[in-house]
């Protein structure tokens, strides 16, 4: 696929995303949260946003993560990715940026996260909020698609794959890995790869 961040590529992405069978976890006791995969266009061509949360935080702090929250009382996954982006990004976007949605990924915190991939643009101003957010990465399509990006390995505490991915400098791990990986799958390269059979580390446990 061509990375070049044009109209062809939305719609490359799009389609693949409108042809994709994206699957719901059932609400159980899992408290409903919902992510945004933002694609951005920089000078290094086609990226999207990815953080690094503030130390400070209660909960999974420092970690990277793709900007979200819970699905507050009558909203929809993708109000909430929309509202979350705005809030920790200042990146605000409606409806018609909306790509696709990828499969809900259960989380071993208690979460059923729903990713929305959104098309932000190439203008546009990021102001990340200090509270939430300690570092924001652009990360390439490029990256994101070679061979070497993802790495699975096996922990003695569980007997699913881990997944990591060699990306922002670092790896990233799930469930923000397994998200991204699917992004990946289907996106770019058009596979019916499902992710939720892939593992989080155990300091992600909790």
């Amino acid at each position: 696929m061509n990375f070049t961040f044009d109209e062809a590529l939305r719609a490359k992405i799009h389609a693949r995303l409108s042809a994709f069978d994206d699957r719901r976890v059932a609400p159980g006791s899992l408290t409903h949260a919902a992510v945004a995969l933002t694609l951005i266009g920089t000078r290094k061509g086609a990226c999207f946003l990815l953080t690094r949360r503030t130390p400070s935080l209660r909960a999974h702090a420092g970690q990277f993560a793709l900007p979200g929250g819970r699905v507050d009382l009558g909203e929809s996954a993708i109000e909430a990715a929309l509202r979350e982006l705005d809030e920790e990004m200042g990146v605000t976007l409606g409806p018609a940026n909306v790509l696709g949605l990828l499969d809900d990924y259960p989380t071993r915190s208690g979460y059923r996260i729903t990713p929305v991939v959104l098309w932000a643009g190439g203008q546009v101003a990021v102001r990340a909020e200090p509270g939430e957010v300690a570092k924001v990465h652009y990360v390439t399509l490029e990256r994101l698609a070679r061979d070497d990006t993802p790495e699975f390995s096996s922990i003695p505490q569980s007997d699913r794959p881990l997944i990591r991915l060699k990306i922002a400098g670092a790896k990233v791990h799930a469930p923000t890995a397994a998200m991204i990986y699917q992004f990946r799958e289907v996106a770019i390269f058009g596979r019916d790869t499902r992710v939720d059979h892939l593992e989080q580390p155990v300091f992600a446990w909790k």
